[in-house]
């Protein structure tokens, strides 16, 4: 099959009103797929009053919002020690459903415990500590994803 032979067939699919075909021979194999009209129609929709409603209410409480929100991070970040994530995968408190999560809040950890696990392409890596103090805050829901230098715990050093 030829550029020409290509072009004809996607043209002849956008006239048909098709949103998918898939084209097979033992030497070729070729999947179109169209937009359909309706699902157009809906990711339209959904942007104009993203565009209106913001402008308006972004003045007022935005602005009053993250004076207030950062202000008790950045003061919890200047008392506490914070544990991060060296990759990115999934976390997970525990080494396996039946068995006891490796950190609670409250719990004392030195340096090189193993604090959880995080899941990276069906390796489980477990992280351990490089700080000592006692655990503050879970930062992170278990079995949630996480980024690389993501915070996962707060742990005070005193």
């Amino acid at each position: 099959m030829d550029i020409k032979d290509i072009q004809n067939l996607i043209r002849f699919v956008a006239k048909a009103g098709v949103s998918e075909v898939k084209y097979k021979t033992k030497d070729f194999e070729i999947n179109i797929k169209t937009p359909s009209a309706a699902a157009e129609g809906i990711s339209y929709i959904p942007q104009q009053p993203v565009y209106q409603q913001p402008a308006p209410q972004a003045t007022a409480p935005v602005a009053s919002a993250p004076q207030t929100t950062p202000a008790a991070p950045a003061n919890d970040d200047s008392k506490f020690l914070t544990i991060k994530s060296p990759m990115i995968g999934t976390f997970y408190r525990k080494p396996s459903p039946d068995k006891d999560v490796f950190a609670n809040v409250g719990d004392t950890v030195s340096v090189g415990d193993t604090v959880c696990v995080i899941e990276a392409m069906k390796l489980f890596n477990q992280i351990e500590s490089e700080v000592s103090g006692k655990i503050v805050k879970i930062l992170v829901d278990d079995a949630s994803p996480v980024e690389y230098d993501q915070p996962l715990f707060l742990v005070d050093p005193s």
